[in-house]
């Protein structure tokens, strides 16, 4: 039995970066801990956390206002032709964060991060002599490699640990965080043997909520009523022309004689002409809809793929970036799908890969593979059982 804790978890970003967080502090309060949130919440979060009785602090920027913030897209799109003003935004954005989370990791047993707050996060631990766990639902590598970004984000570091009164120089002066793979490691075998026996580095499996949505029974009828469709979702990826889009997945099904389940999250739906074989809504849940398709085709982020592959559903992958192309690469290592740039995927290319995507073996090689993932509860016990023991041995 574990003394209660009190836990600050921290999460920023689009909903594949906030539900695991929500997830787990969800889960260490129901285990009788006393739990302080710094999270940006989406609109379509808030239900759950009410009703799970979490009490949040907002905590940075809304982040589709940002997405719909031409000069911060241009900023993320072209890095190296704005460097000092990504250096100088970011600095600001994680001055207001630390405003934030510094009094709440006070008096703190252990503070939760996201992977894009674990550096911010690191600082106000170490300022506080705190344990810190990150949660990191992809390899962190994918964030460094000597990128313009991870320089922008060392140097906003920097200035934080400056103002926290910290060394400018964090190397050997905070001790090693927990950082929990909340992915399975069946995606990326090379990295588990590589960190096997490694207690820092535990596998989880993705952390997920499967919450219901609105949408959920009407589009269970409307894939009861006809052929297995073809999922087609961005995640919180912004499609510039969402008429357009959706026609070109519309014609591409026509022409393979498939039917279309298309997600726009939180893109534009005006100009959509309907069709009797498309149905478009603005989301579901992946662990409900999922088992019912012939394959899903998605922006590659790491919550839609580990729900494709728990689904045992076949996956074609068009990626923009980040940790996309490695989740792409991983359903092809797998033998359950294969990727390609969004960019590269025409009308035609669509045509040639849903034809093959739809082929028998990659629906056979998708049940063996869903039968090795763990599922959403496993992952959610392990990671907390994990949180638990990780400050018990600090004492």
């Amino acid at each position: 039995m574990v003394s209660p804790m009190k836990c600050v978890v921290a999460g920023y970003g689009s909903r594949g970066d906030i539900e695991p967080c929500i997830a787990v502090a969800a889960e260490l309060q129901r285990r009788g801990h006393d739990v302080h949130a710094a999270i940006t919440l989406p609109p379509d979060m808030r239900g759950y956390v009410a009703s799970a009785g979490l009490v949040t602090v907002p905590y940075g920027r809304d982040w589709q206002e940002l997405l719909r913030d031409d000069d911060f897209t241009s900023m993320l799109q072209n890095p190296l032709s704005a460097i000092s003003q990504a250096v100088e935004y970011v600095t600001q954005v994680l001055a207001e964060k630390t405003s934030t989370l510094l009094p709440l990791a006070e008096g703190a047993d252990l503070v939760v991060a996201g992977l894009t707050e674990q550096q911010a996060a690191a600082n106000i631990a170490e300022l506080q002599h705190v344990p810190l766990a990150a949660l990191h639902f992809f390899p962190s590598q994918i964030l460094r490699g000597g990128s313009p970004e991870s320089g922008v984000t060392t140097q906003a570091a920097r200035a934080q640990r400056r103002t926290l009164g910290l060394p400018e120089d964090a190397s050997g002066s905070a001790a090693r965080p927990l950082e929990i793979q909340a992915y399975d490691k069946l995606c990326v075998p090379r990295l588990a043997d590589e960190w096997s026996g490694d207690e820092r580095r535990p596998f989880v499996g993705a952390l997920t909520l499967e919450l219901p949505t609105d949408a959920d029974d009407e589009v269970l009828a409307w894939v009861a009523a006809g052929s297995p469709p073809v999922y087609f979702g961005f995640g919180s990826t912004p499609v510039a022309e969402s008429a357009d889009t959706v026609a070109v997945i519309s014609t591409a099904c026509a022409r393979v004689g498939v039917r279309a389940l298309i997600c726009l999250g939180p893109n534009d739906f005006r100009g959509i002409t309907h069709t009797e074989h498309v149905k478009v809504v603005r989301e579901i849940n992946h662990a409900t809809v999922f088992p019912g398709c012939r394959a899903v085709v998605h922006h590659g982020g790491a919550g839609t793929t580990a729900a494709g592959l728990r689904a045992g559903t076949p996956a074609l992958i068009l990626w923009n970036g980040l940790d996309q192309p490695m989740w792409a690469a991983a359903v092809s290592h797998l033998g359950v799908g294969f990727g390609r740039r969004f960019s590269e995927s025409t009308l035609d290319w669509l045509v040639t890969d849903l034809r093959v995507i739809l082929a028998p073996q990659y629906a056979a090689r998708g049940r063996e593979v869903a039968a090795q993932m763990t599922t959403p509860a496993e992952s959610l016990a392990a990671t907390v059982d994990l949180l638990e023991e990780f400050v018990r041995r600090q004492d």
